[in-house]
């Protein structure tokens, strides 16, 4: 009997190449990426729906002070939105890849969010 591959969720930033484990690319951010034209940024969609709230992204505007409490408020925003479930069906049939135009590569919504997804699997 044939094992069946498992897919993963990834982070990458939407600056960085793509590369063929990226699987389906989805960009998980509320706002487009600066400096970066649509047609130059290869996507399978935009789910800006599941990216923080305006307020809780302007709130937190990437000060490592106040992580913590971004990840708590960002989880409570998922548990009430469902605009991230195409994203567990995706990832049964390929690795996808949650894009984000954030300088760090650990401290993003992109992090907390794929953590949240891997629960939800």
């Amino acid at each position: 009997m044939k094992k069946k591959t498992r897919h993963e969720f990834r982070i990458k930033r939407a600056y960085d190449e793509p590369s063929a484990q990226d699987g389906f690319r989805f960009l998980v951010d509320r706002l487009w990426p600066r400096g970066l034209k649509k047609e130059a940024l290869p996507l399978t969609g935009w789910l800006k729906e599941a990216a923080p709230s305006s307020d809780l992204r302007k709130w937190f505007a990437h000060d490592p002070a106040k992580w913590v409490e971004f990840r708590r408020r960002y989880r409570a925003e998922l548990k009430k939105n469902p605009a991230w479930r195409p994203l567990l069906t995706a990832v049964q049939n390929k690795n996808v890849t949650l894009l984000f135009s954030a300088r760090d590569a650990k401290i993003n919504q992109a992090a907390v969010l794929k953590k949240f997804l891997e629960q939800q699997q």
